[in-house]
């Protein structure tokens, strides 16, 4: 069995959500923060460090653009959740294999406001230990503003290595440089956003790109593969050592996938081959018995994949100590 090891940070901004109203008094006694926001599992000879970037809170149709508003109000209420506001987890990972680290994916950054509760990688990344510049490299699993803000803070290509290598794959290079949101339910002023991170992105790091057509191992038992669907570049990471297996699946998966794997996610750019591709990842989990860690799977997100009859069922990880 792989160990796990759950952390909690200190001096980070309180939790205000409903599970937390009037906890002020505990956060006189010590950390400013009461919610765990850094997660360790060892595949093998692998270390994979989940960290919390946040909570994105996107309106609630966003998970489910082709369901029916009564299913996915049904859906909602059985999940004791808000039927206008869905909160999302953002969540990133750093891997340590052999004389590497790899940051998968970097977050929201700090320059939407519209998303108070997120950005916060850079704060947690110190508390967790890791110095920006023991970073060898940087897996994209694709270019959505959340995913490359964190890159785009002011300072923080400063404090990367100058032989940083970035793998992320050829077909999303090539759609951000003339994005197509017509198959999206994104909202205007989100459509700018992406729109804009992928411009800013493209033109403060393209001299330290690696592209790939279909995979790369970038390091070892570290392998990135393109999936499309939700971009047409879209990837997943997946890191194989000593008999463990764990899949970063990235925006391939959401909560609601594992009843409603054929509900379209607004952010979703050919919804179509979204829905194939994770009902394969999903088959593939369940197959395998390989853990998985999702982007908005609720932190630490790590957990395994079991068949529910034509469905799924998602089967959280016990937390170790």
């Amino acid at each position: 069995m792989s160990n796990k090891t759950s952390v909690a940070d200190s001096g980070q901004r309180q939790q205000t959500n409903g599970h937390t109203n009037g906890s002020a008094q505990f956060a006189k006694l010590g950390s400013g923060e009461l919610v765990p926001s850094r997660y360790v599992v060892r595949i093998g000879e692998i270390d994979v460090m989940v960290i919390s970037d946040g909570v994105l809170s996107p309106p609630a149709e966003s998970m489910a653009t082709n369901a029916d508003p009564a299913v996915r109000g049904a859906w909602l209420d059985n999940m004791f959740l808000p039927r206008d506001v869905f909160d999302w987890a953002l969540n990133e990972v750093v891997v340590r294999s052999g004389q590497q680290t790899i940051l998968i994916d970097s977050g929201l950054g700090m320059e939407y406001p519209d998303f108070p509760k997120a950005g916060r990688l850079g704060m947690r990344l110190e508390a967790a230990g890791i110095d920006l510049g023991s970073v060898t490299d940087v897996a994209l699993t694709h270019m959505h503003f959340d995913h490359v803000g964190g890159l785009l803070v002011d300072g923080v290509k400063a404090r990367l290595r100058p032989d940083l290598r970035i793998h992320v794959a050829a077909a999303e290079v090539k759609f951000w440089a003339d994005p197509d949101f017509s198959r999206t339910a994104m909202p205007p002023d989100l459509v700018e956003l992406a729109r804009s991170a992928s411009t800013r992105f493209l033109k403060e790091y393209r001299g330290q790109l690696r592209t790939f057509e279909e995979d790369v191992q970038v390091a070892p038992g570290v392998v990135v593969s393109r999936t499309g669907g939700h971009t047409p570049g879209h990837s997943v990471v997946r890191m194989t050592s000593g008999g463990d297996r764990l899949m970063f699946a990235g925006d391939a998966i959401f909560p609601v996938s594992f009843e409603h794997p054929e509900w379209h996610n607004g952010f979703e750019h050919d919804p179509e081959e979204a829905t194939r591709v994770r009902i394969r990842l999903m088959r593939e989990l369940a197959a395998t018995g390989g853990q998985l860690v999702g982007t908005h799977l609720p932190f630490p997100s790590v957990g395994h994949v079991a068949l529910n009859g034509d469905l799924f069922r998602w089967v959280p990880a016990v937390w170790d100590y």
